[in-house]
């Protein structure tokens, strides 16, 4: 990623569905809020945001097991965004809590402690969005050993 941003267009398909358009050659993807409101019919900005979180959570993990030339593939990541009403009775995300599982054993991995203290603090999403929502993270391993 560079440093000198990311830039998104969303242009309104109908009611609450948006194109969002991703640039260089990236496939176009539909945003839609669940009915009532909208149709259901792609994701919904929380369900994006949940993803943003996952995906640079797992890319992180990844890229800092493969410095040390490990290979824990396929990485797994369940995210839930717990949302609910805030004291002005608002709907927001109240919190997020990300669930990383290892392709292989834990055994079979050089560095993995240095690994598990270092990975989160690379991943820039999850760090921005920390800032303002509680973010838990756990680490588990192809036998459901939980590592962090």
């Amino acid at each position: 990623m560079s440093d000198s941003g990311v830039h998104v267009r969303l242009t309104q398909k109908q009611d609450y569905q948006f194109d969002i358009h991703f640039g260089d050659g990236i496939p176009v993807l539909m945003g839609d809020e669940p009915a009532p409101m909208g149709e259901g019919k792609g994701p919904s900005p929380v369900q994006l945001l949940a993803g943003a979180v996952g995906n640079c959570l797992s890319d992180s993990l990844l890229f800092a097991l493969r410095k040390f030339k490990q290979a824990p593939d396929p990485i797994e990541c369940d995210v839930h965004a717990e949302v609910g009403r805030n004291a002005e009775g608002r709907l927001r995300v109240l919190s997020i809590r990300a669930v990383l599982k290892l392709g292989v054993s834990a055994a079979s991995l050089a560095h993995l402690d240095r690994v598990l203290s270092q990975f989160e603090a690379y991943c820039t999403v999850t760090q921005s969005v920390g800032q303002g929502i509680p973010v838990s993270i756990e680490v588990i391993d192809a036998q459901g050993i939980r590592l962090k």
